[in-house]
């Protein structure tokens, strides 16, 4: 079930609601556990069992995991059983037939791929449930002794799917003491709003772009037009995923909850450094304190820094997508990060802004090439195409002048919401015109938000989620 479906919006979501605020404070994460069950189960039921099994397993090694209580090396078996668990499920169902798959290749084996369908969300519920156990151990936070409370946490449905990576610390007081109150309510809805417009309005149509040119026969297109499916992809993948993002955060106000930020207008980076600290920031901060600090960090020199850089950033790739390009993608990033941390950041910081500007957009937008096609045939052509080695002309493909001149006055839009305008110039009303901005202009804009994304909606548009296959 998308959050940006009819389904969702006008069945799901106003039904939990109306249950949330009808019931007692003390059976309120009851209502979203139920609930957050029928979600996840409304795509594909056998897999909540999978997931329950999930919560059953942190709960239990998360109260073995107290080393206050046992002084044994009970704590650290059971952290090693919480790990092994969880990355055992992962690989199972994420990579299990991309194993297979590349070993009947390289030694001419004859093994049966399983055609495991991925279960939805198995990779952020697995890196929450770990990193709970995780610290617990470390004493960070105490164990849950409350199993709904607990089975809350992991399920709720705000960010089951498709994050941000919530971890338990963060919201361990709000899952039983949290107040809802009104002014917070409407924040959430404005969120909402604001994350469906980026996906519904946005995100689908220049989504819709990037399928025709990836669609379009190989000698009707030109290097031009094959560079503006990818940037039509990077503004996708961001307003996609960030909507995405919006809409969880807004959800959780909604219930009471304050998730972290997962973007902070990462298209205004002038390094890659930069760019990774503003995009996904839950999934890069997950690697930094479960595995890039734990490897060490920077802490052992410079070879073991660049060891394990190299090392976050290839699990980083493997861990969107059991395919080559998402290794490619992780290790081309890795590189760069590399770069920039021995000389290249020293070298950038001499440079006029708009130069470490064109120079971070473009390493990014080449990032989302590699990304963009999981097909490794399609991915070698694409990028000899962006590069001029594919046999295409600068100019003159078939739809050409068709492509660019009809989505002109989107791009532009794009590019403009890419950028903190909007959180600027409504910082600067809202400091003026706090009466006027509060009581009209900023419901006014939420209410349209919501009326034309819900048009898009009733039109039955294109509207996919990339980060479902995630």
């Amino acid at each position: 079930m998308l959050f940006s479906s009819t389904t969702f919006l006008f069945g799901f979501l106003s039904l939990v609601l109306l249950c949330y605020y009808v019931v007692p404070r003390f059976l309120k994460n009851a209502v979203l556990l139920v609930f957050s069950l029928v979600f996840y189960a409304w795509g594909e039921p056998v897999y909540v069992f999978l997931m329950l099994g999930s919560i059953v397993v942190a709960y239990i090694t998360g109260l073995l995991c107290d080393r206050e209580k046992y002084k044994s090396k009970l704590p650290l078996v059971s952290m090693i059983f919480a790990i092994v668990w969880n990355m055992g499920l992962l690989l199972f169902f994420k990579y299990t037939n991309f194993f297979i798959t590349n070993a009947n290749a390289l030694l001419d084996l004859k093994i049966t791929p399983l055609d495991l369908t991925l279960p939805i969300g198995i990779s952020f519920y697995s890196f929450q449930t770990l990193s709970y156990v995780i610290d617990v151990y470390r004493g960070e936070v105490k164990a849950q002794r409350n199993f709904l409370d607990l089975a809350t946490y992991v399920t709720l449905f705000p960010q089951l799917i498709a994050g941000p990576i919530v971890r338990y610390k963060t919201i361990e007081e709000q899952l039983g003491s949290r107040k809802e109150s009104l002014e917070q309510f409407a924040r959430g809805v404005k969120r909402f709003a604001v994350g469906l417009g980026k996906k519904v309005i946005l995100a689908n149509n220049i989504g819709a772009l990037f399928e025709q040119i990836s669609g379009t026969a190989q000698e009707e297109l030109s290097v031009a037009s094959v560079w503006l499916g990818i940037i039509a992809y990077t503004f996708q993948i961001y307003f996609d995923f960030s909507g995405y993002s919006d809409m969880a955060i807004g959800l959780g106000k909604m219930f009471g909850f304050d998730f972290l930020e997962n973007f902070n207008y990462p298209y205004i980076s002038d390094s890659i450094t930069e760019f990774w600290r503003r995009w996904h920031i839950s999934l890069s901060s997950w690697f930094r304190d479960y595995v890039y600090i734990p490897l060490g960090g920077n802490r052992k020199g410079k070879v073991r820094q660049c060891v394990n850089i190299m090392i976050v950033w290839a699990l980083t790739g493997f861990w969107h997508g059991a395919n080559w390009n998402f290794m490619l993608w992780g290790v081309y990033f890795g590189v760069i990060l590399l770069c920039e941390k021995l000389f290249l950041l020293k070298a950038l910081g001499r440079l006029p802004r708009v130069i470490r500007h064109i120079y971070a957009l473009l390493l990014i937008v080449i990032g989302w090439g590699i990304f963009a096609f999981e097909d490794t045939d399609r991915l070698i052509q694409n990028l000899k195409n962006m590069f001029g080695a594919g046999g295409l002309p600068l100019w003159g493909g078939k739809y050409d002048l068709f492509w660019f001149a009809n989505n002109a006055i989107l791009l532009v839009i794009l590019v403009i919401a890419s950028l903190p305008l909007f959180r600027w110039l409504g910082t600067k009303l809202a400091a003026r015109l706090p009466a006027v901005y509060g009581i009209v202009i900023e419901p006014l804009c939420t209410a349209a938000l919501l009326i034309v994304s819900l048009a898009y909606l009733a039109s039955g548009s294109f509207n996919p989620f990339l980060y479902f296959r995630f």
